[in-house]
């Protein structure tokens, strides 16, 4: 069964646009070249934080087998590089949940 690996990060508003336009053109597809994951989705998380905007990178892996790869061999470097470039103007925390069940609304015509 998949697992969902959630990155959560509060970002400066100073530098939103620029970490934005940053994980949508390297960092995201860098992690999602690793081969560990199957999908992944950028949300904006609702509401404000206090001196940041917030939001939830949520990546899918195949197995907690990939996603222990990427921990081992990908996630090091990959953070080190976010924490380098935008070290000081955020905030981050992660959470893995295991999927137990799946739903799909399949709509009608």
């Amino acid at each position: 069964m998949h697992v969902l690996y959630n990155v959560t990060v509060s970002v400066d508003p100073l530098c939103e646009q620029e970490w934005l336009d940053w994980m949508r053109t390297a960092h995201i597809p860098e992690v999602m070249e690793t081969g560990c994951f199957l999908e992944s989705r950028l949300s904006r998380v609702n509401g404000e934080e206090e001196g940041g905007v917030t939001y939830a990178i949520t990546y899918v892996s195949y197995s907690q087998d990939h996603l222990d790869r990427y921990a081992r061999e990908f996630a090091p470097a990959l953070q080190k590089d976010h924490s380098e470039r935008f070290q000081g103007r955020f905030a981050a925390f992660r959470t893995t949940l295991n999927v137990i069940e799946h739903f799909v609304h399949e709509r009608k015509s």
